[in-house]
């Protein structure tokens, strides 16, 4: 009891003392980019030279090869780099984080093997202050290998490509010998939970994860401060703590922030910021900033989202990380301009699949208002001896984004399937999700089938059952969606359910006549025109948005990607059905079937514009319109009639357009906005 006193007294003094001072409140942390001065070499290539090449990170070996064909490069490559630590390094801690390594990588440091991670698109972060030599020359040496293993997810390269390479940022982090932890799985090393969140107040838990390796136990403080957007502090949290030098410790420290601006979406993603800071004696030693977006999600079956209590619409996109030319390889401008074409597209939410994506992705979506689902690419197969290293890059997942508001879900696998409750897939599914219950209590979790029947035995072991379903292109035909989900909705009126993928492939570079398409395609066939996808999702949006059973749907994919082992609809390595070219140069027509559907910005537009060579005289006109009903003109001429408006208030169809042989020039009108497009009869 007196100890408790007397560590009591002590604790009230130092707090004191530390707000009657004036403090050196400079961080000693420096999070330093590491990206330049790199050399590069693939391993095992006879084909290339020995010699070393300079590059700058991030950087694949498979910018070009694995969007061409399944004849790319599947191995190791070598990346070096030489540097020298002067004596400012003295009684630091030194730690090389790495934002992605594809997809194995060794890291050596003068010859020593610091680390081993396994998994392409999480961050890692080593210790490299014992290997460090402070005045000397140091080489470091990664050993990067993309080759599929079967330990290691994804277990193949077929649904997608794993791009090899540091083809993420690295960084380098300079610490005191008192630290906020870098190493928990290369996360922030602090968590912020969020409960109780009202308009009135919201219960705020910010645990703190701190090592010490200097060479006596000490007393410090740690102080958590909440700023609002202006940068005015709102809250703070002093505690003391004596830090021993005997493993990670764990601090947690309890706020309630009154009459919060709420995180709501695009309405007003209003970001709060945490600064915690470690304290010893005046000074602070270490600093750690990361967002507060104060929201409560909540989703109801059969009526969707509830952000903050208020039903939220949930028009979602799914996206993959690749461009082509680049690879995965991308620049913040790159990911910057592919969320740029989602909001303009008017999506509210976007499943990054099938694995973890850029942190300046997740970053962004919490300034710009996204609803996200964060995933990891345990997917399309398994081999039975990936379990740990799904355990391993889930727990990397949580960790390092727990603090994202933006996120509402997890994603625990897309299309794994067993032949009962008891298989692998099923058996893995349960403990990734209880992994991630434990780690993150506060959030969703969601397993996805290819198939559309609930009682498939990989599936009911998430909260949410996401379905993949491609009516009219791998199976049945376009409109069947409507009987998925009414049915769905007798059978399961009380189960969460999302239509996680939906679409069809779509080659720019092969047209046909809508008219003249059914509702059902031959997936093997060498065309793939882009006029089918463009029915689809003209048919099965309508679906979607009237039944109340689907909670979230996302259209796959934005972009065309990479599948390197694939060679269909006349394009080899590709996935066509992005409703945006693999060069985000060309937007298709799909692409402004929803932004007429779902954004604010007004449009006007003519479909079927690379249809240019026609073969029938006689020809509906579509035109998809969110600024009024159109006035359509044919060579110069009006059309009388009116057009018909099918399913949805901005689908307007013009029958039995008449063309003339040669050059025919469409426009349509309303009020101040116009479209122009030219068809050429045969």
């Amino acid at each position: 009891m007196n100890t408790r006193i007397i560590y009591s007294t002590f604790s009230l003094l130092f707090i004191l003392n530390w707000r009657a001072n004036t403090v050196l409140a400079q961080s000693l942390r420096q999070n330093l980019a590491f990206n330049t001065g790199w050399t590069f070499k693939k391993t095992n290539d006879a084909s290339a030279q020995k010699e070393w090449e300079k590059v700058t990170l991030p950087h694949t070996w498979n910018a070009t090869d694995m969007q061409l064909s399944k004849d790319f490069y599947e191995g190791e490559g070598q990346y070096k780099k030489e540097i020298t630590f002067g004596n400012e390094y003295k009684d630091k801690r030194l730690f090389l984080r790495f934002e992605g390594v594809g997809q194995v990588a060794q890291v050596y440091v003068n010859n020593k093997l610091i680390g081993t991670h396994k998994g392409g698109y999480s961050a890692f972060c080593f210790d490299i202050t014992y290997a460090v030599q402070l005045g000397k020359m140091n080489t470091i040496l990664v050993k990067a290998n993309n080759k599929a293993r079967k330990d290691v997810i994804p277990v193949n390269h077929f649904l997608f490509g794993i791009y090899g390479g540091i083809y993420r940022p690295v960084s380098l982090i300079v610490t005191d010998k008192i630290n906020i932890t870098t190493t928990d799985y290369a996360s922030p090393g602090i968590y912020i939970s969020q409960k109780n969140v009202s308009a009135s107040s919201a219960d705020v838990s910010i645990a703190v994860k701190v090592e010490n390796v200097s060479k006596q136990a000490e007393n410090i403080i740690i102080s958590s401060t909440i700023y609002n957007k202006k940068g005015e502090k709102i809250l703070e949290k002093l505690s003391t703590h004596h830090v021993t030098t005997q493993g990670r410790q764990q601090f947690v420290q309890d706020l309630k922030v009154v009459d919060p601006i709420l995180w709501d979406g695009f309405n007003n993603p209003y970001l709060y910021k945490v600064v915690t800071r470690l304290i010893k004696a005046d000074v602070v030693i270490d600093e750690v900033t990361q967002p507060l977006g104060l929201r409560k999600f909540e989703l109801v079956a059969g009526k969707g989202m509830m952000l903050n209590d208020k039903p939220y619409t949930m028009n979602g996109v799914c996206r993959h990380q690749d461009r082509w030319g680049y690879g995965s390889a991308l620049s913040d401008s790159q990911h910057q301009e592919d969320l740029g074409i989602i909001k303009e597209m008017g999506a509210t939410t976007i499943r990054f699949a099938h694995y973890q994506q850029a942190e300046y992705l997740y970053a962004q979506c919490d300034t710009m208002g996204f609803v996200i689902w964060a995933e990891i690419p345990f997917v399309n197969a398994y081999t039975g001896e990936e379990a740990d290293n799904a355990k391993q890059q889930l727990e990397e997942l949580i960790k390092q984004n727990y603090n994202h508001p933006a996120i509402y879900v997890w994603g625990l696998h897309n299309e794994v399937y067993g032949k009962t409750p008891a298989d692998f897939p099923a058996v893995l599914t349960r403990e990734l999700n209880d992994l991630a219950k434990t780690l993150d209590p506060y959030r969703y979790t969601v397993a996805v089938s290819g198939y559309g029947e609930m009682d498939r035995p990989t599936n009911l072991n998430a909260d949410i059952q996401g379905m993949n379903r491609y009516y009219g292109w791998y199976e049945g035909k376009i409109g069947d969606l409507e009987k998925w989900a009414t049915g769905l909705e007798q059978k399961y009126p009380n189960n969460l359910i999302m239509l996680s993928e939906y679409g069809a492939d779509a080659n720019i570079f092969q047209q046909q006549e809508q008219a003249t398409l059914k509702e059902s395609w031959n997936y093997t066939l060498p065309q793939y025109p882009e006029n089918f996808a463009t029915k689809t999702h003209e048919i099965q949006w309508p679906i979607i948005a009237k039944n109340p059973i689907i909670a979230a749907s996302y259209l796959w994919n934005t972009f065309d990607f990479a599948t390197p082992m694939w060679n269909r609809g006349s394009m080899p390595a590709r996935n066509m059905k992005g409703l945006v070219t693999f060069d985000r140069k060309i937007k298709k027509d799909s692409f402004y079937w929803y932004k007429a559907n779902w954004s604010k910005e007004p449009v006007l537009y003519l479909t079927e514009r690379r249809t240019t060579e026609r073969v029938n005289a006689v020809t509906p006109v579509t035109v998809y319109s969110n600024v009024g009903e159109p006035i359509l003109y044919v060579n110069g001429k009006k059309i009388a009639a009116k057009p018909s408006v099918v399913s949805v208030p901005v689908h307007y169809v013009f029958e039995n357009i008449q063309l003339k042989k040669g050059k025919n020039v469409l426009k349509v009108v309303s009020k101040n906005y116009s479209d122009e497009i030219t068809w050429n009869l045969k």
